[in-house]
Order: structure tokens, then C-alpha cells, then sequence
């Protein structure tokens, strides 16, 4: 029997969640939840999936758009194995308690803080650590891009030490109320959050991070520097990450020279909303002086976590006690080559 998923948040990362779990052979849609009768809960509709309103309050709006839910969250929880929480941050420890009172399992996303679950997950770094738990957060979009290219590293290499400097992009494409238009805004706390959020499932990694804002929507940009613990060649490197599913190595002399050429070619993939669920690393970016490995990756931040989010839902329900099993159904569903 399919394992039933809630979906609370029909948004960014929500809508992704929807689409992915019912390309799924182990897992179905039960609802969505959206808290106000936007265009995204039509398309909700319109895509097949249950609608719930996201508090008993929030029903009577719906009523009054003409928008026909079948019923409210807690209609919904009821019946379901597991909730993908996708709302905002801010709803995280009121939503918490709620699943805990319906006795159901829920994943986060990144941003609730680790201490929300106790429990932070990657596909690759820590999949078992998630076996049978109740609740478990899926990091976020950026740590997840360096999580995916530092574990083959350290597994294959060992790592001494990691400094990356995180380009963010301003919001994202959707967005046209907040994020610099006309300038670089440099994140003066260090080191940034994201370095201490890769130890939630690299524990013992030396990693520092700093981060800056710029006013592009279409991707991050993570430059990063890491001191291996025996000298290798490029080739070796791009090997270790050849032989990664998630991980797509671009090249500079056939086009791909910018982040924008990134996202055609996820266009040109035929990917659904021109996601890119892999981490791009730029063949001609990685470079070996002694120990040193200096690379360039690009993080498509509305769409990386996506896979991981189907491969927490596997763990936690433990239709998969093996994380290459389980990421090898997810990519084959979505596409992921």
C-alpha cells in the first residue's frame, strides 16, 4: 500500500514536493493546504490534488472566492502517514505541536533550525539516521548543493578543511516585494549559517562560509575551497563526482558559462518549471594546486531539495532501509539522468 502524504504549503517547494511524490510507485498525494485562495490553490485543484484550508479559520475565505476545499487541516491529518511541512518558517513550532497531537511523522524544511528536529538530512551524508523517525528536517537548498559535492570528497579523499563564499540570489523568481535590485548586500555575520548547517549531516567537518546577496533570482553561486587530505588531479575529482547521481558536471567551452545558460539547459532537459534538481559544477572551474581543490557549483534553489525531500519520506517510513536504492527510485521517477 502507497504511504499517504500531506502536503502542508502549496508554495515554491510545496507544489515541487506534490509533483515529485506522485511520480512516485511507493507514496501518493493525499492534500494540499494553502492558507488563503490564491491562483496556487486553483492550480492545486486543477493538478488533482485535494484541498484543504490551512487552519479551520481560513475555510470561510475559501468559500467566499468560490473555491471548493474538503475541509481544513485538520480534516487531513487524520489521514495521513506522513506530512511534508513546506509553510513558512514561522509556522514551524505551532505546526510541530500540531502533528505531534495528530500522532503523525512530518519532515521540515531548511529553514527551521536544527533543533526543531534534532534530526538534519541529506540523501548521500546521512540517510540512516532517519530510519523510523518522527520527525526529521530536510536542510536547505544551499546546504544541501554543498553537502552533495563535499561527501564524495570526503569520502573518497577525507577533507582537512572547506571555505566557500555562498553567492545568493536575491529572492526568488516569483518575488517582486523584497531582495536588492541595485546592489550586493554581504551577510555580516561569520561565519554564515550555512558552514554550522552541513555539520548537522557532516558532523566533524571544518567548514567555514560567507555569504553575499546579489540581485539575480535565477540561482546561487557557491565558490569554494577545500584542503584535501591527499593530492589528486582534477580528473580524479571530477571522477569522484561523475560517478554521483544529483551531480551534473557542465562545460564552459559548449555554452554553459553563466548561471542563465544553466537554467536553459534545464529548459532544454524538458524539465517541468525548467527545475534542476542537480548541483551543476563547472568542469573547466576545478582546479588542484598541491592538496588544494578550488571548484565552482550552482544551486537551482527552488528545486534541489525536491529529490531529498522523496528520499526522507522513504527513511522515515522505512520503505527503504538503503539511501542508493532509494535515490535511484527517485531519479529514475524524476527524471534525473
Amino acid at each position: 500500500m502507497s504511504v499517504q502524504v500531506a502536503i502542508n504549503g502549496y508554495g515554491t517547494i510545496g507544489k515541487r514536493v506534490a509533483d515529485a511524490v506522485s511520480a512516485q510507485d511507493d507514496m501518493e498525494v493525499i492534500g494540499v493546504t494553502k492558507f488563503r485562495p490564491t491562483i496556487e490553490a486553483e492550480i492545486a485543484i486543477e493538478a488533482g490534488y485535494p484541498l484543504y484550508a490551512g487552519a479551520p479559520e481560513k475555510k470561510a475565505a475559501f468559500d467566499a472566492a468560490g473555491i471548493s476545499v474538503d475541509g481544513t487541516i485538520n480534516d487531513l491529518l487524520p489521514a495521513a502517514d506522513i506530512v511534508v511541512d513546506c509553510a513558512p518558517e514561522r509556522f514551524g513550532a505551532a505546526n510541530k505541536r500540531m502533528y505531534e497531537k495528530a500522532g503523525v511523522k512530518a519532515i521540515f524544511q531548511g529553514g527551521e533550525k536544527h533543533e526543531r528536529t534534532g534530526v538534519s538530512f541529506n540523501s548521500f551524508a546521512n540517510y540512516a539516521q532517519a530510519l523510523g523517525q518522527q520527525f526529521v528536517r530536510v536542510v536547505s537548498c544551499n546546504t544541501t548543493g554543498l553537502c552533495r559535492t563535499l561527501h564524495p570528497l570526503s569520502e573518497k579523499f577525507g577533507i582537512g578543511n572547506v571555505k566557500s563564499v555562498i553567492v545568493r540570489r536575491g529572492v526568488d523568481p516569483h518575488d517582486s516585494e523584497k531582495g536588492p535590485v541595485n546592489a550586493i548586500i554581504p551577510v555580516l555575520k561569520v561565519p554564515s549559517h550555512h558552514g554550522p548547517d552541513v555539520r548537522t549531516c557532516m558532523p566533524g567537518l571544518d567548514i567555514q562560509t560567507m555569504a553575499v546577496a546579489v540581485p539575480t533570482t535565477l540561482m546561487h553561486l557557491h565558490s569554494n575551497i577545500v584542503e584535501l587530505a591527499v593530492e589528486v588531479g582534477p580528473k580524479e575529482v571530477l571522477a569522484a563526482w561523475e560517478d554521483m547521481p544529483r551531480i551534473k558536471i557542465v562545460d564552459h567551452a559548449k555554452g554553459i558559462t553563466s548561471t542563465a545558460q544553466v537554467m536553459e539547459l534545464a529548459r532544454d532537459l524538458g524539465r517541468k518549471r525548467a527545475d534542476l534538481n542537480e548541483i551543476a559544477v563547472w568542469r573547466e572551474g576545478v582546479h588542484v594546486v598541491g592538496s588544494t581543490l578550488y571548484y565552482y557549483q550552482a544551486i537551482h534553489q527552488e528545486s534541489d531539495v525536491i529529490p531529498e525531500n522523496i528520499d526522507c519520506i522513504r527513511a522515515m517510513m522505512e520503505l527503504e532501509t538503503d539511501n542508493r536504492a532509494s535515490i535511484r527510485r527517485t531519479n529514475r521517477a524524476l527524471r534525473i539522468t
